[in-house]
């Protein structure tokens, strides 16, 4: 086979449209012996067409060269933006942003239609995942300079400063579906120590600007040995809390607010009619904010946070309800 003998639908890896009476073992080796040396010739040809697209994506990184020659920054507000379900952006006052869990539907189409699009192509210099699920990971979707998938320890850029911790997932749902139990039907255990790798996670604390802020992801409600030390202070907490208490109860969100006493909390992870449809058996968190001491139903997807502003706050709700970036 010569090296024109390979049709640009098979160096796609589409290899059901294969020359009668070639097996797809034959073509493989066949291409390899020709020169081919494509990474897609070797996938399933379901796993070739959606392997991701970063390379086809506009623009450059003449941003994050600009950031990382920058001498000084100047203080300022902190931006967070929503995107829906848990994904938000959070920008430093020099201008540094990171993309926290864009989501997507469950490409295996066992959990269901959960979304109403695709995650936007957003404009940002980070992109990080808290773990693998399907409604935190589509890491190929935002426009992104760096990815730093489950990324544990200490990172450093511009004015920015993020350390992952390690820990689990919550494994054990504490509302009325019992989506963990669904693990064991697959043959999985759910919780550790002989969790499955799915399982894992890593929450994220973000320092900027003279605030802290703790991306929760959908970590379980007690954290491992030190966790809570290694943390320190929080200004900052988003939470997994819906009215189906699908990942995190009330009584679990409100324990872990009790620890940390953080200045602000964000809630996710709820039904958002932008974005979310029902059949994710998701509920808003409206409940759950409107039976708090505090809260403020935002009136857009923009949320602007100086560490003066918020020096005196003691666990105020800020809650995006069905305001997204995604509309």
């Amino acid at each position: 086979m010569q090296k024109s003998d390979l049709s640009p639908t098979l160096i796609r890896g589409d290899t059901d449209q294969m020359a009668p009476g070639l097996s797809r073992r034959s073509f493989f080796m066949a291409a390899g012996a020709a020169g081919v040396g494509t990474a897609a010739l070797l996938l399933d040809p379901r796993e070739a067409r959606a392997q991701s697209t970063d390379w086809t994506q506009p623009g450059n990184n003449n941003h994050v060269i600009d950031l990382q020659a920058a001498e000084s920054f100047a203080d300022g507000a902190v931006s967070i933006d929503y995107y829906g379900h848990c994904a938000l952006k959070i920008t430093s006052p020099g201008g540094a942003s990171i993309l926290f869990d864009p989501w997507r539907d469950d490409p295996s189409g066992a959990w269901g239609l959960w979304f109403k699009s695709k995650f936007p192509e957003t404009a940002v210099d980070i992109t990080m995942s808290t773990h693998t699920h399907f409604d935190h990971d589509a890491i190929d979707r935002p426009v992104s300079t760096m990815v730093l998938d489950r990324m544990v320890g200490n990172f450093e850029f511009a004015d920015l400063k993020i350390t992952g911790f390690a820990d689990k997932h919550a494994c054990l749902a504490p509302g009325w579906y019992k989506w963990t139990d669904a693990l064991a039907e697959f043959g999985a255990e759910a919780c550790p120590p002989n969790n499955v790798g799915h399982m894992d996670m890593v929450t994220y604390l973000v320092e900027t600007g003279g605030v802290r802020t703790l991306i929760w992801g959908d970590n379980r409600p007690d954290p491992g040995p030190g966790f809570w030390e290694s943390v320190g202070r929080v200004d900052v907490l988003t939470l997994p809390v819906d009215g189906s208490q699908h990942i995190l109860s009330y009584d679990q969100g409100n324990a872990i607010i009790e620890q940390l006493k953080p200045k602000v909390i964000i809630p996710t992870h709820y039904l958002n009619e932008t974005t979310t449809y029902t059949l994710s058996t998701l509920q808003t968190a409206d409940e759950w904010v409107k039976g708090q001491k505090s809260f403020k139903l935002l009136d857009s997807a923009s949320l602007s946070l100086a560490a003066a502003d918020i020096a005196g706050m003691d666990r105020e709700f800020l809650y995006f309800g069905s305001n997204t970036l995604t509309a």
